[in-house]
């Protein structure tokens, strides 16, 4: 979203629209460009942060929460949540998006709609579609293969709209395959309207807009920000000329009317700041990803010293930079919170690094290494600055900054007993360090209260859950998207295909930091009793879950889905579920996953459809995408179409047709002898070759030679005169 916030839109009753999508940003003055200090709310953790819960129930409660602000703060629409998939970890807005997997977008996002929209306030999907970066992101347009787009892309706003029916959707900036979002029909009307049955108002991003009719004609709704009048008047011109049917301008206000009707009126119950707080902990605590943990290091027991190093220990960041940034009501640090809860343990602090550019950082950072040095367990909080990761632009390095790395380095020289901490918005580059820090922990952007929650994992009084929403990979280079990030020439092409994030890594066999779903814990669990049951509606996965260490905790149970011999080009496995048991030392739980057949079937762009194919699939559960500890196969029947044969059929194609086979066989032998014959409809390399050629050109080769009646009674078979002859 642009800058321009908020915006109040008079249609008889007023309509306030304001920035989510994890807070409110309502600005007292509604005339002052949206860049002004806003009231006061609650800033939850980005989506960054609860991507990494994997709790669609706990993400329900944030939204609800929000929702219950909204109305206090008299805010109608809450621009949020955003859905789109990272696509590259580079991307500067990717601690506004969930995952780079479009199932667990599609269920977080859904139920933050849910969750705002059960408080009587409008939730704005955004940004529709394929809204993946920063660089150009007002002009470039996303150049994406139907498939890709069914199947990622669009798939989560999918999900989203036909299960949480969001009262608006934002159209994104960017253009889709060379149309502007905004003036998209394929995407507002064909699409978003007809296919996926969307009943509320599409919302421009703001500014996004460069034709009004055009995009009115798209199915476009609401422009915003207003424009003093000058595109009404043209909308006015183009129904008066016949150029806009009025039908399309009745339907557009009808639309824009429900809304009005949609959204609650009169006084809101008083919200409660401390209890919202504490929700903000809750959630940020379950989103904190535990990366590493040799030998047990965390949590801390408490004996010894603490040494806190790091700026970002004393003056957190929060929340990443842009239009969704929240004025928060309060803001816990985690160096306070480790002194008031280890407060019979002498915890010191050092900077470490400079928060300001510009600032010599070896006495800060000589400072540190003394009280590493005398330190029993050492606490190293590093991270991106506030500038790497806002709106606007996208990121050019995966790196920490040069001095925090420099005293990474050296603090892990002088002391074995070293947790450091990652403040990002998106994943970091950890291979500097990996090997000679013992204990990694993800801390993200996490909100007013990410500080308390932090001291909450680390000191053991919540056992971490946290799984990771985006792969941390071994090197940039490694990313599907690399190539092709972020385009240029005002095109970004999604050469990757469907092979983004963790999909593409493991097509190509690529070793990884840490994989899509990891996350450690302060205990273990086992698993066992899989079965994989087809029912009428899908298919069902049940498996035992057992506590096997001894602390309470949370497990994540994933549940990943392929198609070994599949016909189409899959990834490996797909997360198709999840299922959270939260147990106590030695207690055990069934859990149980549904997977509707939806989820099963691929976009088959010859027949333009969703198609379920036939043959075996296999179901497999673990802790991440590479840590699978149960698999079982099921053979499914699926509902795929044969492609009706033509002359422009390959021979391998009327080859695999038992029918199509037999009469070409049998024409083939007649004209070229047993043994030429072997070579086009045999097993030899020449037949080999000779599958890829459409039927209708081999039909016209000399010796062949064949007569169109016989070409066609071998394409399609006897229709009632028999073989000609």
């Amino acid at each position: 979203m642009g800058s321009f916030r908020p915006v109040r839109v008079f249609m008889g009753n007023g309509l306030m629209l304001t920035d989510g999508p994890h807070g409110i940003r309502r600005q007292p003055d509604e005339h002052n460009f949206g860049i002004g200090e806003s009231l006061p709310a609650t800033c939850f953790p980005p989506a960054v942060a609860l991507a990494s819960t994997f709790d669609a129930a706990l993400v329900r409660r944030v939204g609800a929460a929000i929702g219950r602000e909204a109305r206090a703060l008299e805010v109608d629409v809450v621009l949020g949540p955003g859905l789109n998939l990272k696509r590259s970890p580079l991307g500067g807005r990717n601690f506004e998006y969930y995952a780079e997997d479009p199932w667990l977008s599609g269920r977080l996002a859904a139920a933050m709609v849910e969750g705002i929209q059960s408080e009587g306030v409008a939730a704005c999907a955004k940004h529709f579609a394929v809204n993946n970066q920063e660089t150009d992101r007002l002009r470039v347009s996303a150049e994406v293969d139907e498939r890709t787009l069914r199947e990622l892309y669009l798939r989560s706003f999918e999900h989203v709209v036909r299960s949480a029916r969001p009262w608006t959707v934002m159209c994104a900036y960017n253009g889709v395959n060379g149309v502007p979002a905004s003036a998209n029909g394929w995407l507002l009307d064909t699409v978003l309207r007809q296919e996926w049955g969307f009943d509320g108002v599409v919302v421009s991003d703001w500014g996004a807009v460069g034709d009004r009719v055009a995009a009115l004609a798209a199915g476009l709704d609401l422009q915003m920000p207003a424009t003093g009048g000058r595109s009404d008047a043209v909308v006015v011109r183009a129904v008066e000329t016949g150029e806009l049917p009025v039908e399309v301008l009745d339907r557009s206000a009808e639309r824009v009317a429900r809304l009005v009707e949609r959204v609650a009126s009169g006084p809101a119950a008083a919200t409660d700041p401390d209890a919202h707080h504490r929700l903000a902990r809750e959630a940020a605590g379950r989103g904190i990803v535990l990366l590493k943990n040799d030998a047990g290091l965390l949590p801390l027991d408490g004996s010894g010293s603490v040494a806190v190093i790091g700026a970002l220990a004393a003056r957190p960041r929060i929340q990443g930079g842009g239009s969704s940034r929240v004025n928060p009501t309060r803001v816990d640090d985690l160096l306070d919170a480790l002194r008031r809860r280890l407060a019979n343990t002498r915890v010191d602090f050092a900077a470490g690094y400079p928060e300001d550019p510009g600032v010599d950082p070896v006495a800060l950072a000589g400072e540190a290494l003394a009280l590493a040095r005398r330190a029993g367990t050492t606490v190293l909080v590093v991270g991106l600055p506030e500038d790497a990761e806002a709106e606007g632009g996208d990121r050019t390095s995966l790196a920490l900054p040069a001095e925090q790395l420099a005293l990474v380095e050296a603090v892990a020289a002088v002391t074995p007993r070293l947790v450091v901490v990652l403040v990002s918005g998106g994943v970091v580059d950890v291979g500097p360090f990996d090997d000679r820090v013992p204990a990694i922990v993800a801390g993200w952007l996490l909100g007013q209260a990410g500080g308390a929650a932090l001291c909450d994992i680390l000191t053991g009084d919540v056992t971490p859950s946290g799984r990771l929403a985006e792969t941390i990979p071994m090197r940039l280079e490694d990313t599907p998207s690399a190539l092709h990030f972020p385009g240029d020439s005002g095109t970004v092409r999604y050469g990757e295909g469907l092979f983004v994030g963790y999909r593409g890594h493991d097509a190509l066999g690529q070793p990884v930091r840490y994989p899509f779903g990891h996350g450690l814990s302060y205990t273990r669990f086992g698993y066992s009793d899989l079965e994989v049951l087809v029912t009428r509606h899908g298919v069902r996965v049940e498996l035992l879950v057992e506590n096997v260490g001894e602390r309470r905790g949370r497990e994540v149970v994933q549940l990943y889905v392929g198609v070994p011999g599949s016909s189409v080009a899959r990834a490996p496995r797909e997360l198709k579920g999840v299922a959270i048991v939260e147990l106590e030392p030695g207690a055990r739980r069934p859990a149980s996953i549904q997977v509707p057949w939806q989820e099963l079937r691929y976009w088959d762009v010859a027949t333009g459809r969703w198609v379920l194919e036939s043959g075996p699939y296999e179901f497999a559960v673990g802790a991440s995408s590479r840590d699978l500890r149960l698999a079982a196969a099921v053979s499914i029947v699926g509902d795929e179409a044969r492609t009706p044969l033509t002359t422009a059929s390959t021979v391998g194609e009327l080859l695999a047709d038992p029918a199509a086979r037999a009469r070409l066989s049998e024409v083939v032998r007649e004209k070229l002898g047993e043994e030429t014959a072997e070579h086009v409809v045999g097993e030899s390399g020449w037949a080999v070759m000779m599958a890829a050629f459409p039927f209708g050109r081999v039909a016209e080769w000399p010796g062949l030679d064949l007569d169109p009646q016989d070409a066609a009674w071998i394409v399609f078979g006897d229709t009632g005169a028999g073989r000609p002859r």
